[in-house]
Parts: C-alpha cells; sequence; structure tokens
C-alpha cells in the first residue's frame, strides 16, 4: 500500500516538474519570436532607410523543389503553370493601405509566391481595426501597420521579398516608390490619394487595381491598364469633400474589404503572369445585403484626359489635398467652425454635470449610434441629417425641451433614468482634475455633442441662426430665447473618454 503512494506521489511530482519546464519552454519560445521579430523589424526599417532605391526583381528561370511543393496546387491549372509561376515570382506589386483592403491582398500575393510585395502606410494598428484588418493582432495595436502586415505575411511565405513603408504616401515620394514596382493596388479610403496613385502609375506606367468597400458595398476595377481608362477619365474632378465619407464615419462590414481585397489580389496574379481578362474599362459591384455580383461596362480612355489623353496637361504630380479639398488621410479632421466662447472643453461639460446645471443635452450623432455609448445626462436626439433637412422643427423640439427643464423635469424616458444612474455611479471615478469654472456664472442652457466634435459645431451654428431669425421675425415665443447661450463640446464624445471618463467606450 505504502509503494503504491509512493509512486503516485512520485508520478505527481514528475508530472509537475514537466509541466513547469513546458511553461519554461512556452517562456522561451515567446522571447525568440519577440527578438527575431525585433530583428526583422530592424532590417526592414533600415531597408526602408534606402531611399527607395530597389534593384528590380530577378526573373525566375527555373523552380526549385520548395517552390514546386508550396506551390503545386496551381502549377497543375493548364492555364497557369510553371511558366505563369515563373512570372509571378519575377513580378512585384506594390499595396498601398495596410487596412481592410490590403490585408487580405497581401496575404493572398504572399501565398502564390509574388517576387515583391511592398506595403505603404503611415498609420499604426489601432483595436478599432481588427474586426477587418485581418493580418494586425491584438498585441500589435500601435505598432506600424505595414510592418504588422509584412510580419504575418513572411510568418506565411519567408521565400517572399517583403518591403514595408511606415510613411504617407505624397506627390513628393510616389514617383520614387512606385516607379520599383511592376503593378499597384490601391487599398485606401480617401479620395486625394486615389488621384495620386492615379496620376502616378499613368506617369510611371503601371496599372492600377483599385478596390473600395463601404458599408456593404464593394467596388473592383483596374485602371491604365491594356488601352483601359484612367481614374480620371471616368472622374476629371474630384466630388465635394462634404459628400464623401469613409469606414470610419459609415461604418462596413469586415467580410466586405476582406472579399474586394482579395479580389484585387487576383486581378494582380492574373497581371502578373498573364492569364486571364483583367477588370480594365469593367468594374465588379459587390451588394453584400443581397449577396449579388454585378459587372458593369465602363467609359474608354478620354483622348481629352489631362493625365492619360492625347495631349496632357497634367505632367507632375500636383497637390492633392488642394485639389481634392480634402485631407490624404483617413483620419478625421478636426473642424474649427465656432469661436472659443461658442465651444466648452469635456471637462467644463463635467462641471456643469456634477454642479446639477439644468441644461438641454443635444446629441447630433445618427440614431443606430445612440445604442452605443451616450453621455451620463438626458439627451434629445437629433441626427445631424435630420437636423439639416429641417431646422426649424429642431429648434422647435430643442426649445420645448427647454421649458419642460423651467417647469420641472420628470423623465417617463427609460433610456434618461438609466442616464441619471450613470451619472450617480461614476460620480467618483470620472476625473475631476481641476478647471476653470468661472464660465458657470453665465453656464450655457444647450449644449451640443456628436462623436468627434464637428458635426456639433455645424448644428450650433444653425441653432443660433435660427433663434436670431425668430427673434428678428419676432416669433420669439419662449421668453428666454435671446439669452439662450448654446455651445458645443470640443472633440466630442472621444474628448470625453479621453479627459473624463476612461471606461467610456469609444468608436
Amino acid at each position: 500500500m505504502e509503494s503504491t503512494d509512493s509512486a503516485t506521489l512520485f508520478s505527481a511530482e514528475l508530472k509537475k516538474q514537466l509541466d513547469k519546464k513546458d511553461q519554461e519552454i512556452e517562456k522561451l519560445k515567446k522571447l525568440l519570436e519577440q527578438y527575431q521579430e525585433s530583428a526583422c523589424d530592424q532590417n526592414f526599417l533600415r531597408h526602408e532607410r534606402e531611399d527607395f532605391h530597389l534593384a528590380s526583381v530577378d526573373p525566375v528561370s527555373r523552380l526549385s523543389k520548395n517552390d514546386i511543393e508550396r506551390y503545386s496546387r496551381q502549377l497543375i491549372l493548364p492555364e497557369f503553370g510553371v511558366k505563369g509561376q515563373m512570372k509571378l515570382q519575377s513580378t512585384s506589386v506594390l499595396i498601398v493601405g495596410a487596412g481592410g483592403l490590403g490585408c487580405p491582398a497581401a496575404v493572398y500575393l504572399a501565398a502564390a509566391g509574388i517576387g515583391r510585395l511592398g506595403v505603404v502606410d503611415y498609420d499604426e494598428v489601432e483595436l478599432s481595426n481588427l474586426h477587418r484588418q485581418i493580418l494586425h493582432t491584438s498585441d500589435r495595436v500601435g505598432i506600424s501597420k505595414s510592418l504588422s502586415i509584412v510580419r504575418s505575411c513572411q510568418r506565411l511565405n519567408s521565400r517572399v521579398e517583403y518591403v514595408p513603408y511606415h510613411l504617407q504616401l505624397s506627390s513628393d515620394n510616389a514617383m520614387d516608390i512606385i516607379s520599383r514596382y511592376d503593378i499597384v493596388l490601391d487599398a485606401t479610403d480617401n479620395v486625394a490619394t486615389r488621384y495620386l496613385l492615379n496620376d502616378a502609375c499613368v506617369m510611371a506606367g503601371k496599372p492600377l487595381v483599385s478596390g473600395s468597400a463601404l458599408r456593404f458595398e464593394g467596388q473592383l476595377t483596374v485602371y491604365n491598364c491594356s488601352g483601359g481608362p484612367c481614374y480620371r477619365c471616368l472622374f476629371p474632378q474630384p466630388p465635394p469633400p462634404e459628400t464623401v465619407t469613409n469606414c470610419a464615419e459609415g461604418g462596413v462590414i469586415g467580410v466586405v474589404p476582406g472579399i474586394i481585397g482579395s479580389m484585387q489580389a487576383l486581378e494582380a496574379i492574373k497581371i502578373g503572369s498573364g492569364i486571364g481578362t483583367s477588370y480594365s474599362q469593367r468594374m465588379l459591384l459587390f451588394d453584400a445585403l443581397d449577396g449579388t455580383f454585378r459587372c458593369v461596362k465602363l467609359r474608354p480612355r478620354s483622348q481629352a484626359c489631362v493625365v492619360c489623353g492625347e495631349q496632357p496637361t497634367v505632367t507632375q504630380l500636383i497637390d492633392y489635398v488642394q485639389f481634392c479639398g480634402a485631407a490624404a488621410t483617413d483620419k478625421e479632421q478636426e473642424l474649427k467652425v465656432l469661436d472659443k466662447s461658442s465651444r466648452i472643453s469635456a471637462k467644463e461639460y463635467h462641471s456643469m454635470l456634477t454642479s446639477g446645471l439644468d441644461h438641454v443635452l443635444l446629441d447630433v450623432r445618427p440614431e443606430v449610434e445612440m445604442d452605443i455609448c451616450q453621455l451620463p445626462h438626458p439627451n434629445i436626439n437629433i441626427p445631424y441629417a435630420t437636423f439639416t433637412k429641417d431646422v426649424q422643427r429642431a429648434a422647435s423640439q430643442i426649445l420645448d425641451k427647454m421649458e419642460d427643464l423651467k417647469h420641472g423635469y420628470h423623465s417617463n424616458n427609460p433610456q434618461e433614468d438609466q442616464a441619471y444612474r450613470y451619472q450617480q455611479q461614476h460620480k467618483r471615478g470620472l476625473n475631476t482634475e481641476p478647471s476653470d469654472e468661472a464660465w458657470l456664472t453665465n453656464p450655457p442652457a444647450i449644449v451640443c455633442v456628436c462623436r468627434r466634435g464637428n458635426d456639433s459645431q455645424f448644428a450650433v451654428r444653425m441653432l443660433q441662426k435660427e433663434i436670431q431669425a425668430r427673434l428678428t421675425r419676432g416669433e420669439a415665443d419662449h421668453g428666454g430665447d435671446q439669452g439662450i447661450k448654446i455651445v458645443d463640446i470640443r472633440g466630442g464624445l472621444h474628448a470625453w473618454a479621453r479627459h473624463v471618463d476612461d471606461q467610456f467606450p469609444v468608436y
């Protein structure tokens, strides 16, 4: 009996030691992985500093044993074969944009064995990227997107040459970079860069595989290829900046850029290997809600095009931010529409709440965003799009709300009651750093908020004009209209999360 117990104890002790050794091995593996990634990053960054000078990809005249085993499933395709693979391995592709389109494009080009893969992106990985930008990971939040993509692709296929560019493509560097590659993929999310890429590719004689994805829709075409049109042939002038949206503002289902980005990789593979027919002078339209793909014919190349026409007038890259009236990034730009007296900080608004000052909180975000998060005070939600269509009606709703406050406000709205409870529960946990509260002697009666503090400024300006117009017409029927102070929260909900409540969700 004793020997059995001893054996059991000895066995348990051995298992414990094995578990401990396994944990040590895992730690060593992680350290090795981190070291290799760090060395890899330093090598890439060193490569980057060589002023974009890259030798051409060496032509491949034969496939190695490893190549044949790795790419065997595409080698046996009669349309592709060994010749197609050798052409592909002799081809270089530049992806501009390491996001929702760039990730799937990069991984399939790497897997297929492209000769050289360059990735351009100025941005770092954010948590909000991960639902669609599938090559980035949670532990890479804060690092360069171009480096992150290259890390992931290198693990998949280390035989490809990778060149990350952690920079913003501009008129100053675009030609130097693009001229080193055979095919360019536009995986960006802004109009200015689309025009920049188009013009640079026309001037450098490179085909441009263009993709876009927004909400539930995607588009794909190929410009400046096989005698087809360029982007400017179809869109000589940029759209008004206020009509353009992106994924950050309009949203996107992650699978949509995944599909379009994969199609971009396919187009690059076809062009690089010389098989099939490209989407030159055609556009693929994808609707995810009804699951349909449509292909439409595009206008042919315009002889009057200012870039690729018979007598081009744009022969060098221009200032595309000025041309488009919008920034060449997909980052939200902070606008300055209102003067300082019509704006308050997030901390100042927090002081209003803790002081118990009566006011109307106007939230101009779309209704769907109200379910994501709300400030801890009852609000009236009038989406900015609705606001602009009928300012008079919106103003009446807000002024009626003020009348309710004057006569003693009692909420029958569960969401508003919940907001009050949130305020009481979180009051102690909020950031209460001191701020100048002298302005509270003349507090605002209406406070407007939006996601980032841009739409709210336009709403305040329209509301101020409407109330002034009512006074001019003698229609001010709310007693105190003339003295109404209207402000917005500078930086919107993002500023609240950054400066007041670090537990407040940011989207």
